[in-house]
């Protein structure tokens, strides 16, 4: 077991915990495994609901190869969990393991085991005396018997937890055991033999397929989006027309939003009051330790509010639908979009809509009626590419048109940049020209910060944009804040209308 960090121990000291923790969103208690790691955030893990585990995987175990693409399932990761299970009680982990959808535990161990029965892959002597040995699968390999089954690893960094947990689960839950084993000794097979005609997928392609499918519609009842449908969003979000007639409510937003559900209440929600103290305590500790914050764009008056946010502040609070849209408008930058090539954290995906939506208002164009958030964000989200990431790039082509240095080499990478800026710019994309913005780290380091934060799939104003006073010893490159005003842009075109003299000075 790791050990416990800090954090940690703070919420196991929490009174009642063990009421609060089942009151906990599913998505909060993500952020703390994030933070700490699974292995010690264990004891925790125990103290789940089953519908708080099944929302705690699906946001756990399935993983992008890159930010904005599809998710697939992990099965190294879905063997650390069973680690975690195993090691808090052979009894927890079997029941965890029970309450499970089982279409995902079968997905999940076929990946680290085949399973065979052990009637049909074990030797046997013919009637006339002659001895046929094993079936082929079962030669070389760690192999295990347990329950009449033959259990053979596919991947051995789990093989000895699956073991001991399978033994465990034939025990204690018999039923459940040998339903289980029949779902692996169906996607166990070798495959389906190519024969030229067919593209069909095998067993086990089709089986995650289906998982994916059923996680997908889950999430969609949660206000969760796609990566594909997140990324169809906003691109197109990026190029509506502001001289033209309003456009029409975007198909996956009606879709999304549509789908949303309520959760609902735990008995002891439903009763009131019970553990609500406990529960405020245990965010007072996440939110003291960062793992949580309030939306901004939420902040009552009362409270510390950022008066950048004024508008979308108002409108949320005088329009019911608001929050529903901004959770879709968050969840669909961090399923689909990019900040500085990685993907969204929740409270920056936050603070980008909210940032967006309020310079959408204030750019609302006249005649488009009846305003939303879904559309004032499409609005900002246009603004924002075509002065930020396209005037960045326009102003970046222009400055070093007739930059001149006297190393070759850097001359060389500041040409390169050019031509790749103006090729992008042409595609729609600039951002993709991000890697060879560090030519002009050679010059000017808050100018490449600056044009690093403008020319990006999600263009942000970074702190060296507007100097105060002496220029910084260190440039951090992450010190952005999203364009929430025209006073904003403003500072941006005042600050590229400087940007030849920046780089020549």
């Amino acid at each position: 077991m790791a050990q416990v960090p800090a954090l940690v121990r703070r919420l196991l000291e929490t009174p009642d915990i063990a009421r609060a923790v089942p009151r906990l969103p599913a998505e909060v208690l993500h952020r703390v495994i994030e933070r700490c790691g699974l292995d010690a955030c264990a004891d925790i893990v125990a103290l789940t609901t089953p519908r708080q585990l099944e929302r705690l995987l699906d946001m756990d175990l399935w993983r992008a190869p890159v930010p904005g693409a599809d998710e697939t399932l992990d099965a190294a990761r879905f063997g650390e969990w069973l680690e975690v299970l195993l090691d808090l009680d052979p009894d927890v982990a079997v029941d965890r393991l029970a309450a499970m959808d089982l279409d995902l535990v079968v997905g999940g161990l076929a990946n680290h085991i085949a399973v065979y029965d052990g009637g049909a892959v074990a030797a046997y002597i013919m009637l006339d005396g002659e001895e046929m040995p094993e079936k082929r699968p079962l030669r070389g390999g760690q192999i295990s018997e347990i329950g009449g089954f033959v259990v053979k690893a596919r991947r051995s960094p789990a093989w000895h937890t699956i073991v001991d947990l399978l033994f465990h689960l034939h025990d204690a839950c018999p039923a459940f055991f040998f339903r289980l084993m029949r779902g692996v000794i169906a996607l166990s097979d070798s495959g389906r033999e190519a024969d030229g005609f067919h593209q069909l997928l095998d067993r086990r392609d089709q089986h995650e397929a289906d998982l994916a499918d059923a996680r997908g519609e889950r999430r969609d009842r949660q206000g969760y989006v796609a990566p594909a449908q997140a990324r169809a969003f906003l691109q197109a979000a990026r190029t509506i027309d502001l001289h033209g007639t309003r456009p029409a409510i975007d198909p996956i937003v009606r879709a999304s939003l549509r789908d949303i559900t309520p959760e609902p209440l735990t008995d002891e929600a439903a009763r009131g009051g019970d553990g609500v103290p406990s529960v405020d305590a245990v965010m007072e500790v996440l939110s003291d330790a960062g793992v949580v914050t309030r939306p901004r764009a939420l902040i009552g008056a009362g409270e510390t509010a950022d008066a950048r946010l004024a508008l979308v502040r108002a409108f949320a609070e005088s329009h019911l639908t608001s929050f529903e849209e901004l959770a879709f408008l968050a969840n669909a930058l961090v399923s689909g979009g990019t900040i500085h090539g990685r993907a969204f954290t929740m409270q920056e995906a936050s603070d980008a809509a909210a940032a967006t939506c309020n310079l959408g208002l204030e750019n609302w164009p006249g005649g488009w009626g009846e305003r939303d958030l879904v559309t004032a964000f499409r609005v900002g989200w246009t603004v924002v590419h075509r002065e930020l990431c396209r005037g960045g790039a326009a102003a970046a082509i222009e400055a070093l048109a007739d930059l001149s240095c006297d190393d070759r080499d850097v001359q060389w990478a500041l040409q390169t940049l050019r031509r790749e800026l103006i090729q992008h710019l042409e595609d729609g994309e600039p951002w993709r020209a991000r890697q060879s913005l560090d030519a002009i780290l050679m010059l000017d380091a808050p100018a490449w910060a600056v044009l690093r934060a403008l020319i990006d799939e999600c263009p942000a104003m970074h702190a060296a944009l507007i100097p105060a006073g002496r220029p910084p010893l260190r440039v951090d490159p992450d010190a952005v804040t999203f364009v929430a005003r025209n006073s904003d842009l403003a500072a941006v075109r005042a600050y590229l209308a400087s940007l030849p003299a920046t780089l020549t000075g």
